[in-house]
């Protein structure tokens, strides 16, 4: 009787401990501190490979434990979130961090005819982040000197960082182009093709914003290239400083850059500003045309022509419709007086 007593406390003292090891390591295993990473982040995928590598890149250490605490409740799903991770336990940081997808967003929108400058400036005002820290991120993401973010809207979390924020904006675009490469190009381009269809995009853009017009201009442009003319494209002057400037006849006969297409053949070195996925798609499939020419008319789209005599006539036309408007101006400005 009594080793059977003493049977059954030795098995109850080794249950005892075994459970108090399976209990004590979880615990254990909880009061890991998270290392601090970046508090408000995307998870752009909700495979779980994916979801450790956005986390690690936000600066977390995920082992093997924390991979199956991920696994254990609920993958995150696609989208922004914000933690707090010196508020919890390593265990329910981890098991818990779908839960901590942040509804706290706003919506930025990037206009196209924006040089990279403008677009920042005016995200760090909307946003209240620091202008050159998004600047600097910029230039780290970028591939060319302009026109590397998509002109469209982005809806990020309010509390991103500088670096988050261009993280998700140059992702997403390159998101958008990725598909954009799938149906136009049949292998990958390298990056000069792709700076061209940038650069032939911009100048687009900067000439219409007509979504029906910008293949037409496409035309133009290549047409004019194949014959070894200089483009002659006030758009092209409207780089830099001068992005939103009227081009003058002065203008055009003092600038010496080589974005002045009046006075030097084929394009210009970089793209000019931020394009629409529409500028992009007619720099890639130009409208079949022998037009060498367009011209501005009364109504504010362009008139396309193949002769430089009926390009002749549309100048006159459009140069006559501009002093009757002033005449007509300055009459209503007098009957006000």
């Amino acid at each position: 009787m009594k080793k059977i007593l003493s049977d059954l406390y030795r098995n109850f003292v080794l249950y005892f401990k075994l459970y108090m090891l399976l209990l004590l390591v979880p615990l254990t295993y909880n009061f890991i501190p998270v290392n601090e990473g970046t508090k408000t982040f995307y998870i752009s995928s909700s495979n779980i490979d994916d979801v450790v590598n956005t986390l690690k890149t936000n600066g977390y250490e995920v082992t093997w434990i924390d991979k199956l605490m991920l696994k254990l409740r609920k993958t995150p799903e696609v989208g922004w979130y914000s933690v707090a991770p010196a508020e919890q336990g390593r265990l329910l940081f981890f098991q818990h961090l779908y839960q901590q997808k942040t509804d706290e967003l706003m919506d930025v929108v990037v206009y196209a005819g924006d040089t990279k400058e403008e677009l920042i400036a005016r995200l760090a005002n909307d946003m209240k982040l620091d202008q050159e820290k998004l600047l600097n991120t910029y230039h780290r993401l970028a591939r060319f000197k302009e026109a590397d973010i998509l002109a469209q809207r982005y809806t990020l979390a309010r509390q991103a960082d500088e670096n988050t924020t261009m993280q998700y904006i140059f992702y997403k675009s390159r998101q958008k182009l990725n598909t954009f490469v799938e149906e136009y190009f049949t292998t990958t381009p390298e990056l000069m093709e792709l700076r061209i269809v940038h650069i032939i995009a911009s100048i687009i853009q900067k000439e219409s914003n007509s979504i029906e017009e910008m293949p037409l201009i496409s035309s133009v442009i290549y047409n004019r290239l194949a014959r070894g003319m200089r483009l002659q494209m006030d758009g092209t002057l409207n780089y830099g400083p001068y992005a939103h400037t009227i081009v003058t006849p002065e203008r055009i006969k003092s600038d010496e850059s080589a974005y002045n297409t009046y006075k030097h053949k084929g394009l210009p070195p970089y793209p000019l500003s931020t394009v629409t996925l529409d500028a992009l798609k007619a720099s890639m499939k130009p409208k079949e045309s022998d037009y060498i020419f367009f011209m501005l008319n009364e109504d504010g789209s362009h008139n396309f022509t193949v002769t430089y005599d009926e390009h002749l006539e549309n100048i006159r036309a459009f140069r006559k419709y501009q002093k009757e408007r002033e005449k007509e101006k300055e009459t209503e400005f007098k009957a006000r007086l």
